[in-house]
């Protein structure tokens, strides 16, 4: 028997286990073919990579080492004794085999894939071959199979309540922070409204990285559901809750390899909102040239496989096209979006309009699933509790609730403005290059990074006049982002290319 250790690595998404090469129980060769072991103590079991270590300060001859990771799954104390054997192969990996071969799957056999990729006894490598093939063909039903698989293995929520509303972007446009104006309306409303949201992955802010400005997103599934009985809303890191495990592992991994399929988004979307205990869901389709949907007839598609899914599992959906031409709100970055935000529920003079017409009619659209709404009042209603203030008093003990974030986040102080080359007006803005601008100035990682925008399609504009300001906090930062605006800025003025 070995007694656990907890090794203080970082390491993402895997489980890894440590062992000793001078270990006194066992040999570690026998293990180093397989890779993976089964670790085991009564009741508990986990599967876990396996590093051999040659240091003793690391691993002791009588320990077996854990990441953080894997310490926290398996839920034991650290000198409890365990036994290791090597892990079988999981039985699903022949259901994967057939679909590299072609050969369509039924639901029985995506449960048992997506089942063993959620208690991490897949590698990435077994992972990417099934993205890989799904990315290559996947029928409608497969498609169905995979959301109902993904949305069943994990926390599953139930509310006390027969309309359960909820909002999804399918992002690509930076500033479009709409959920968190949208929330407080509906929860005033009187709507239930119980919003999960991500971190950002390859964009400068999620939503729960700009609601962090204001407020404690990382609850626990007792914590959000009190929140959601006190204020009828919330928004919160999903991470925390554990709403559709195996598709933030999905992610992890479809990432890198840029696999983004429309079958697989639909799949991750209506899976996460399925397992959130939505009844009624509201999504936003953004189109533009530097958007994920560029065109009318990809959208048209998009929409149908949304609402297929949606009447095959019972959750009324309704899919709106926005336009994704160029960034919504002034400010990019989770500080200067909270800003945003915060200017929209005060009713501040200078606060974006463009974010708060959205706002209110995406809104609008959600308080329509209220049976004792008349038809066609949805948008007047929303408006009526936004321009009342009763938003703003929502959004406040939504934030008092949640737990006001303990500092309070600046916005970087080290400074950039981008000018315009030219006289002319603003014709194209590239939402593809300022989000990558923000992201290397340091945002999400450093809250106050970001860019202030001044100018948006149609504004005229003079020679040297500031289309936008760069903020960091770090030196570093502020020069990969000066360096690679001054490459280009993003923004097209009059003809100029």
């Amino acid at each position: 028997m070995l007694k656990l250790k907890r090794i203080a690595i970082d390491t993402y998404r895997d489980n890894v286990a440590f062992l000793a090469r001078k270990c006194r129980h066992y040999r570690p060769e026998e293990f180093q073919a397989l890779k993976k072991i089964e670790i085991m103590n009564d009741h508990h079991h986990l599967l876990a990579s396996l590093l051999v270590v040659d240091d003793d300060q690391i691993v002791g001859p009588d320990e077996l080492g854990l990441s953080e990771q894997a310490f926290r799954r398996i839920g034991l104390v650290e000198g409890t004794t365990v036994s290791i054997a090597p892990a079988e192969p999981p039985e699903s990996v022949e259901f994967l085999r057939n679909k590299i071969h072609g050969h369509t799957l039924d639901s029985g056999q995506i449960r048992g894939i997506i089942t063993d990729i959620a208690n991490y006894r897949y590698s990435e490598r077994e992972i990417a071959a099934f993205l890989v093939s799904c990315a290559g063909f996947m029928t409608t039903s497969e498609m169905l199979s995979l959301t109902s698989a993904m949305a069943e293995v994990g926390t599953q929520l139930h509310w006390d309540a027969p309309v359960v509303v909820d909002k999804h972007c399918i992002g690509g446009i930076p500033g479009n922070r709409t959920s968190m104006i949208i929330v407080p309306i509906v929860a005033a409303h009187g709507l239930t409204i119980p919003k999960t949201s991500s971190r950002a992955i390859t964009s400068p802010a999620g939503t729960a990285d700009t609601m962090e400005v204001l407020a404690n997103v990382d609850l626990s599934l007792p914590e959000m559901r009190r929140v959601v009985e006190e204020c009828k809303g919330c928004v919160v890191w999903g991470g925390h809750v554990n709403l559709s495990p195996a598709d933030d592992i999905l992610i992890s991994v479809e990432r890198p390899l840029a696999i983004d399929t429309r079958e697989q988004m639909v799949a991750s979307i209506l899976s996460k909102k399925l397992a959130a205990g939505s009844t009624h869901l509201l999504i936003d389709l953004p189109i533009g040239p530097s958007a994920k949907v560029r065109g009318h007839a990809d959208a048209m598609r998009l929409r149908k496989l949304f609402e297929y899914v949606g009447d095959q599992v019972g959750l009324a959906i309704d899919v709106t096209v926005t336009d994704g031409e160029q960034p919504i709100g002034n400010g990019i970055g989770p500080v200067l979006e909270a800003r945003d935000v915060m200017a929209v529920l005060r009713r501040e003079p200078d606060a974006p309009r463009d974010l708060r017409e959205k706002s209110l009619r995406m809104a609008g659209m959600l308080l329509e699933s209220d049976p004792a709404l008349r038809g066609g009042a949805g948008y007047a209603r929303a408006q009526e509790i936004l321009d009342s203030g009763a938003a703003l008093e929502k959004m406040e003990q939504i934030i008092e609730a949640q737990g006001k974030a303990a500092t309070a986040a600046c916005v970087g102080e080290l400074t950039q403005d981008v000018l315009a080359p030219c006289d002319g007006s603003v014709t194209a803005i590239d939402c593809y290059r300022l989000a990558r601008l923000a992201r290397l100035a340091g945002a999400p990682m450093d809250k106050g990074a970001g860019i202030d925008l001044f100018k948006k399609i149609g504004d005229v504009v003079s020679e040297g006049e500031p289309l936008y300001r760069i903020h960091a906090c770090f030196k570093s930062d502020y020069k990969f982002a000066v360096n690679f605006a001054g490459e280009g800025s993003g923004y097209r003025i009059g003809g100029s290319a």
